[in-house]
């Protein structure tokens, strides 16, 4: 079976999908029973209690077909599954007694030692970005840790509303999937694929389930697929750095394409911890400043706020694939310029009565 999904990449995500369609009643059954749910308050915009283990049925359903697909490849697959375990159990845990940001932080950056250090899965070269290409080891290794970090909590932060975090995933997931098939990075490609079933689940009941169904993905959901997106940009950054894919599929601009890509989680990130610190608040402390929340306050519903960003995302992911020969600093420049457009327009856009401000759709908001 292994051998017949390297050759039908795609049939992965129809099989994590029936995997998490299976088992998602059973997460469901045993959140309810053990009470893993977030109760309303004032961080919040749902009403009643939901379940905020998502992310269980998300990393069994991946791990199931990892242990089907990859059990036999590389060794650094086998530590990227031992760091994707310990951010799973991370997020769990803060699910359940909410860790301090510092503490967080820490565990975040320790489960990225097992695919930083031993995997040896790091950025070692910055396309010539301020006129470097190769980097030595400790450069490598400390902006290695920071890009872990900055992704992992932007796509965490991003996760306030319904559908957002999950879509922007399946869409990022999507990008990678189909590169990494066409340059033959098979077992990267299964792993992108699988995940997009995954959250494909989560999806359906997170937007569309009823009183009984719904459910949230929580920090286990979000630090894992924030784990996954980290692996994957670190592997195409280094494939295309030392060029090691078919000239016609090389994306020399890699960085830039990236930050394109990522431009909504990333820029929205950088946007909300700047307010923060220059009103002397810390960059931690949670608020409703986030890109979803200000088009909330305009009227959207959770599911047309969250289409508007897949839409904007889909507009900055088109831009970095038709800017990958330029200076990576272009599709970049150009997509900061797009968010900080989009920002604007919402702002100077008259809110809607208090009345309507009351949100409809269910989702939790970040508490980092």
């Amino acid at each position: 079976m292994s051998e017949y999904l390297t050759q039908h990449i795609w049939l992965t995500s129809i099989l994590t999908f029936v995997i998490g369609l299976c088992t998602m009643p059973f997460v469901l059954h045993i959140a309810k029973k053990k009470h893993f749910v977030v109760r309303p308050n004032k961080r919040t915009s749902h009403t009643g209690e939901i379940p905020n283990i998502g992310g269980v049925n998300i990393f069994f359903s991946l791990i199931l077909m990892y242990l089907i697909c990859c059990l036999n490849s590389t060794q650094e697959s086998h530590f990227l599954l031992f760091g994707l375990i310990a951010i799973f159990i991370v997020g769990f845990v803060d699910d359940l007694v909410i860790l301090s940001p510092l503490s967080k932080l820490l565990s975040e950056l320790l489960a990225g030692v097992a695919l930083i250090a031993f995997a040896d899965i790091r950025l070692t070269h910055l396309h010539g970005l301020f006129s470097v290409d190769e980097l030595s080891p400790v450069p490598s290794y400390l902006i290695s840790f920071v890009v872990l970090a900055v992704i992992i909590n932007a796509f965490n932060l991003i996760d306030g509303i319904d559908g957002l975090a999950s879509g922007l995933g399946i869409i990022y997931c999507l990008f990678f999937a189909v590169w990494f098939g066409m340059v033959h990075e098979t077992t990267w490609a299964l792993l992108a694929t699988s995940l997009i079933g995954g959250l494909g689940v989560f999806f359906c009941y997170n937007v569309f389930g009823g009183s009984r169904t719904k459910i949230f993905m929580g920090d286990s959901g979000s630090l894992l697929v924030g784990y996954m997106l980290t692996a994957f940009t670190f592997r195409f950054c280094e494939l295309n750095g030392y060029q090691t894919v078919p000239a016609d599929l090389l994306i020399p601009a890699a960085p830039g394409t990236i930050v394109c890509i990522f431009g909504i989680p990333l820029f929205d990130t950088a946007r909300v911890s700047m307010a923060r610190i220059r009103n002397h608040r810390s960059p931690f402390l949670a608020d409703k400043n986030h890109i979803h929340h200000l088009l909330l306050n305009l009227g959207f519903s959770h599911i047309q706020t969250t289409c508007i960003l897949l839409s904007v995302t889909a507009l900055l992911t088109a831009i970095g694939i038709i800017g990958r020969n330029w200076n990576m600093l272009i599709p970049a420049t150009i997509a900061l310029a797009l968010y900080t457009l989009l920002v604007l327009i919402i702002r100077r856009t008259p809110p809607c009565k208090k009345e309507i401000l009351q949100p409809t759709g269910n989702q939790q908001e970040s508490n980092t």
